[in-house]
């Protein structure tokens, strides 16, 4: 499952039995609150999650702002609410892919697509 993360709004997507095609589910709000952890906690459960990734914000130029800060918080507690693994993993482009493709899922949702398939992908070639 990959996660666009916002504080108002949490893009959600997960991928196939395979590990191969991600495909957008919804959003969850205030996903960092306790009412959005228990939905997040739902969802893995539901979708028989192995792995979180979180989109880590960077600047352009990769660097960390105020974003990874709030990001990384998040983390923390969904750490705390799941049992299975919570990673980060750079989230650059991911927002402009997804306004640049379109389609009937929500912009958010569309963005943790796109990061769950780079994410796929990169360990794809690692592996």
């Amino acid at each position: 499952m990959a996660l666009d993360y916002g504080s108002a709004r949490t893009g959600v997507a997960v991928s196939d039995p395979t590990g191969t095609l991600a495909r957008p589910v919804g959003v969850v709000e205030q996903a960092g609150a306790e009412r959005g952890l228990a939905e997040l906690a739902r969802l893995v459960r539901a979708e028989d999650v192995e792995c979180v990734v979180v989109g880590l914000p960077l600047t352009m130029g990769g660097t960390r702002g105020e974003q990874v800060l709030e990001t990384e918080g998040f983390v923390e507690a969904l750490r705390g609410v799941l049992d299975v693994p919570v990673e980060l993993f750079d989230e650059r482009f991911t927002t402009d892919l997804a306004q640049r493709t379109g389609g009937t899922a929500p912009e958010d949702a569309l963005a943790a697509a796109h990061l769950l398939s780079t994410y796929l992908e990169w360990c794809a070639a690692r592996s």
